[in-house]
């Protein structure tokens, strides 16, 4: 089984969220689509996938999203602009919709 650990943010890049899934693909699409109406991400308009990372571990995932969410905001924003430094929306890429090769992926494990 694959675990990714991501983040979501704001259309205006100010509010983020950090999660972990074993299916990035149907997690987004649930934020984007806010099916559950009360949640942090629903509340706060934060729908667009800036950045992910897979393992196969999941306790290891576990322990990478305890470890994001404790760093400060410069630190995530500099994770973020090293993979994605646009701030792209990467869910169009993951469903397969969009190819970007200055994209890169980074602690796959």
């Amino acid at each position: 089984m694959v675990y990714y650990v991501y983040i979501l943010s704001s259309a205006t890049n100010y509010t983020i969220y950090i999660g972990v899934t074993n299916d990035l693909i149907r997690r987004v699409y649930e934020h984007k689509n806010d099916l559950a109406p009360e949640s942090f991400t629903s509340r706060y308009g934060v729908h667009k996938l800036v950045y992910f990372e897979q393992t196969t571990d999941v306790r290891a995932a576990l322990e990478r999203e305890k470890q994001l969410k404790g760093w400060r905001r410069s630190k995530k924003n500099s994770l973020i602009n090293g993979m994605n430094p646009q701030w792209r929306d990467l869910y169009p890429m993951i469903l397969g919709e969009e190819t970007d090769s200055s994209t890169h992926f980074v602690r796959s494990e």
